[in-house]
């Protein structure tokens, strides 16, 4: 290995390490690929693992050429978190933990290190120590880097599930030409309720409707919070054309509003889904009929 730069100084550890991934680079990747974090995301063919080695490779020798081996936001580590943190994040959503990523990228510093070691045999011993704590560090810091967009990216995906749960939650239903419903389950709180009020304003606008119905028979308490979310949606489903109504309030929840002094008197209210759909096809001068023994009466 070179013990001198260019301009006759001495190279620093960082940058003799650096020269040793590039001369090394391609047994290095090679080695990599066998190993769990290249393997089972690589599996269609080794070459794309080793071809991913040579990136992440060069990305550190970059690195190491800066002396930065300590800091995850130096230039190389670009490439990485575009690279090798995409695979961590693979092993993350395949069902491995924190630990078990941590575990497969600290698994890429032995075969790198038992290579350096080869490649020192003449050294001092003093330089041998200083140039495989610059390589240590540096594979520390991968390894931060990695578990950081590992971390980031399985936040991601339990930000994009919760939509989506959100989204199952609250189902939009057209019950007839011109009428809307949303049947609520569960706890409503800010977050779900903004998201109520939007699906239902997007769906009143694309289906021209002209009632919407807000079904809170599942909803097992109401208090001050909820009944102004309410309120809010009734007021934005208004100022898009729609009448709202709000069916479904049982007994308890009729006292609890009455207690908590809330004045819902501008809202329409009925007590089931059944009564709202039938206020609003009223509304829209549509006939109903119920089925008898003696045959059909209509009302």
């Amino acid at each position: 290995m070179p013990e001198h730069d260019t301009a006759g100084q001495h190279a620093s550890p960082a940058q003799e390490v650096g020269e040793f991934l590039r001369r090394r680079g391609e047994l290095i990747a090679q080695r990599w690929a066998d190993e769990p974090l290249f393997r089972t995301v690589f599996i269609v063919s080794r070459d794309e693992a080793v071809e991913a080695g040579k990136i992440v490779v060069d990305a550190l020798a970059q690195v190491a050429d800066t002396g930065q081996v300590h800091d995850p936001d130096a230039a190389g580590f670009t490439v990485v978190r575009e690279q090798l943190s995409r695979m961590g994040a693979a092993r993350s959503r395949a069902g491995f933990t924190t630990a078990q990523v941590s575990n497969d990228v600290n698994a890429l510093r032995p075969p790198v290190e038992n290579l350096l070691l080869a490649d020192l045999p003449e050294e001092e011993a003093d330089r041998v120590r200083e140039c495989t704590t610059a390589l240590t560090v540096l594979m520390g810091t991968l390894r931060l880097v990695v578990l950081e967009t590992a971390l980031s990216d399985g936040q991601a995906l339990i930000e994009r599930q919760r939509l989506q749960l959100m989204e199952v939650a609250t189902p939009i239903i057209k019950l007839w030409d011109g009428i809307v419903a949303v049947p609520l389950i569960g706890t409503l709180d800010s977050a779900r309720s903004q998201a109520v009020m939007e699906s239902l304003l997007e769906a009143v606008v694309d289906q021209h409707a002209r009632f919407a119905i807000l079904d809170i028979t599942g909803v097992p308490t109401v208090d001050s919070l909820v009944a102004q979310h309410l309120m809010k949606t009734v007021e934005a489903t208004r100022l898009v054309g729609a009448e709202c109504v709000v069916s479904g309030i049982r007994p308890a929840i009729a006292q609890t509003i009455v207690h908590l002094g809330l004045d819902l008197g501008t809202v329409i209210t009925r007590s089931s889904l059944a009564d709202a759909l039938a206020y609003a096809l009223h509304q829209l001068g549509a006939g109903i009929v119920n089925a008898t023994p003696g045959g059909a009466v209509s009302r």
